[in-house]
């Protein structure tokens, strides 16, 4: 423990009840990947379980742990609450808006939360019913280094030196790469730089957490990128063992659900042999190859809707006799399902609805639902899930302007997804975004970012929205699915289109053996040990996300899955390939025309004009819908939009003209010229202030013509082109372009 900062190590004065309470601050620190993360406890927070102040450079993290002493009630699930607290004076700002406080939680602090909780969650006894909490409160931020795995070791540690039953530590780092080198927990600066962005939990032994956003990355740079991380996270472990041992809690038992073992019996009596006849009528009938029956059952949902009938009758029969032991009946029911779900994937590799391992379930897409009024649409259905995404373009003064301790950021590219209740067949309101939501709309985004053309070459915001329209499986990547075929129909010219597939694992409990499953269903993610989405294109992946439900899986398993999936999304890509092979040459009819381009900075105030005459006779001129400019970069833009491509085009040309003056004028140039002066021999034609060209009347038309007057008329507004220019005599000889 020669990393504690303590010049007293022995002066522990021990535990006041379950709560921290030190005479001495305690500190520790730990070196990962060459930058020092400190911990210190018994200064803050001292009426919690477990308090920790993290600190990296300038960054400040208060995480604080506490679980209630009682229960209400029991209930099915372990109540852990991770919260993460943004406080916009961690970056010296005042929130925006009227009232001046910080409101709901941003999705940034959602996403973190979420990124913190599904290492812990493994952690703890399934059965324990005390509400543990978790908060973060954000103290302070440099602005250069990211903060959500501070948060995640934060986390760990606070639960770590406390009395909750949590039953042992966590680690996590970041990882990128720039050229050949792997850096550990980089700045935001290096993230910019790098083909991957990941980030790694686990145990000493396992990794627990993927969450990954790449750039095509190939699987063998991920695979090396999570081993790298790992040993870095064993340094956390370590340090986190030794502060345990120097602040000395001990664990307490906590309250757990006890499960009636005479509820369990009878419920085992009565329910086992009827599911298990139940899936061994679908194993029957897959190995006897009557796939077309095994594919009609599964359509219906027989398995779901037989295991249900089952579990319905069951719980009629023993509810009188048992009235108070309603959780121990349905635990054992779930448990029943559970066991008999995984004896049949790993003795027999056959699935709840006949599929083998690998296989995929049926996949249907289609795109251009309502061509007259959205811009893109993309239907992908997959089995029982299905995904509609919508896709609407903007111009740039539609991106959202993210308020946050972080650097203003302006988000041009965004994907929604909205996750109805209708979509499992339950009823439900409609109450905005849920955390799940949130995290799935998030994955599906990073997904598809890196794919997304850069604004210079594609001067749009972007807004995906994905609609679950069913749900048994994987919706996230049914989405990023959806949204690609939304992007192509569109005519946005992405990289390459992205796919996505959702892997399970089924382990056993007994020896080694294990089953990579590709596709997973709900049932299969419920009662399975892992659920790993990766989505990519042909080239590499793109987005990556892995949960584990027990405590961590070799690197083995790992590369088998990781390489299992990228067979299955190529093969979902050929299956979207099919509807639509490339992206649109064209833009909807339906979509905004928007161009930007640069001009000199200092010619900002002349396009404008006094009192913005100039620009708002330009946008009534060409009837736009409006038109933008900008110093960015200390170069003028100008964005200007309209429903109409060749009213964009003219203002554009009358602006580019405008700032122009003789000497900028070259041979080919061309000009939205206003007709000055009529001769029998032609027309002049103002091309910017002070500046005119003659288009002679053999010019005009491609025919020959008697009199100027029958074709143009003064003022009228005409497309020409530079043919000749004596800049010393100023004149210049025009045709029709």
């Amino acid at each position: 423990m020669d990393n504690i900062l303590d010049d007293d190590k022995d002066n522990v004065l021990g535990i006041n009840n379950t709560k921290i309470d030190f005479n001495k601050e305690k500190s520790i620190q730990v070196d990962i990947g060459g930058k020092t993360i400190s911990f210190s406890t018994g200064k803050l927070a001292k009426q919690t379980n477990g308090s920790v102040l993290v600190k990296y450079g300038n960054i400040g993290i208060l995480v604080t742990a506490v679980m209630s002493e009682n229960i209400e009630k029991s209930s099915d699930y372990f109540p852990l609450i991770i919260d993460v607290e943004e406080k916009m004076y961690a970056a010296g700002k005042i929130p925006g808006g009227f009232y001046k406080r910080e409101g709901k939680a941003s999705d940034k602090a959602i996403l973190i939360s979420r990124l913190t909780d599904r290492p812990i969650r493994p952690l703890f006894d399934k059965n324990l019913r005390n509400e543990v909490q978790v908060a973060a409160t954000i103290l302070s931020v440099d602005q250069v280094n990211p903060y959500d795995v501070l948060v995640i070791n934060g986390a760990s540690m606070a639960l770590t030196i406390s009395d909750i039953p949590m039953e042992e530590p966590i680690g996590a780092v970041r990882i990128a790469k720039i050229n050949d080198d792997y850096i550990i927990n980089p700045n935001y600066e290096e993230i910019e730089q790098s083909k991957i962005d990941i980030v790694v939990a686990g145990t000493e032994k396992a990794v627990l957490m993927v969450e990954a956003g790449c750039c095509e990355a190939d699987e063998e740079m991920v695979l090396k990128a999570i081993e790298i991380a790992h040993e870095e996270i064993k340094k956390l472990i370590k340090v986190q063992k030794d502060f345990k041992s120097l602040i000395g809690n001990v664990k307490q038992e906590g309250v757990k659900f006890l499960l009636n073992e005479d509820v369990k019996n009878k419920v085992k009596e009565a329910a086992y042999h009827k599911m298990e006849k139940t899936l061994n009528y679908i194993a029957e009938k897959t190995i006897s190859g009557d796939i077309d029956h095994i594919l009609e059952l599964s359509k219906k949902g027989y398995f779901q809707d037989e295991i249900k009938k089952i579990s319905d009758e069951v719980t009629n029969e023993l509810i009188e006799e048992y009235p108070d032991d309603v959780e121990s009946i349905a635990y054992s029911l779930k448990d029943i399902e559970r066991s008999l779900v995984r004896k049949m994937i790993i003795e027999k590799a056959i699935r709840p609805d006949g599929r083998k391992p690998d296989e995929i379930r049926k996949i249907a897409c289609e795109v251009s639902l309502f061509p007259e009024t959205t811009h893109g649409t993309g239907l992908f259905t997959r089995g029982k899930t299905q995904a509609l995404t919508i896709l609407a373009l903007g111009s740039m003064k539609e991106a959202q302007k993210i308020d946050s301790i972080e650097a203003e950021e302006f988000k041009r590219f965004m994907h929604h997804y909205n996750f109805p209740a209708f979509s499992t067949g339950e009823t439900g309101p409609f109450r905005g975004p849920r955390r799940r939501e949130i995290g799935h709309g998030a994955l599906a985004e990073r997904a598809l970012k890196s794919m997304i053309p850069k604004k210079e070459d594609f001067p749009y915001a972007i807004r995906l929205v994905s609609e679950i329209l069913e749900s048994n499986g994987s919706t996230s990547m049914a989405s990023v699915c959806g949204s690609t075929l939304a992007l192509m129909d569109a005519g946005v010219p992405i990289s390459n289109p992205v796919s996505g597939i959702a892997m399970g694992l089924i382990k056993s409990e007994d020896d080694d053996r294990f089953v990579v499953l590709s596709d997973i269903q709900g049932i299969e993610d419920f009662y399975g040990d892992m659920d790993f989405k990766v989505a990519g294109t042909k080239n590499g992946i793109t987005a990556l996300q892995m949960d584990i439900k027990v405590k961590g899986i070799p690197i083995d398993i790992l590369r088998k899955a990781l390489y299992k999936a990228k067979d299955g999304r190529l093969f979902i890509l050929n299956k979207m390939l099919e509807t639509i092979p490339n992206y649109r040459e064209k833009l909807s009819e339906s979509a905004p025309k928007i161009t930007t381009f640069r001009i000199p900075k200092e010619k900002i105030g002349e396009v404008i004009g006094p009192g913005g005459k100039n620009i708002k006779a330009i946008k009534e001129e060409f009837n736009l819908d409006g038109i933008e400019l900008y110093d960015e970069d200390n170069e003028g833009i100008v964005e200007i939009v309209s429903s109409n491509e060749n009213d964009v085009m003219l203002a554009r040309k009358k602006i580019e003209s405008s700032i122009r003056g003789i000497d900028d004028i070259s041979i080919g140039d061309e000009f939205v010229g206003t007709v000055v002066g009529i001769t029998k021999f032609g027309a002049f034609v103002n091309l910017i202030p002070g500046i005119d060209g003659l288009l002679h009347i053999s010019k005009i038309t491609d025919k020959r013509i008697d009199k100027v007057e029958n074709f143009l008329k003064l003022n009228e507004k005409l497309l020409v082109k530079v043919t000749f220019i004596d800049k010393k005599e100023r004149k210049i000889s025009l045709e029709r372009a």
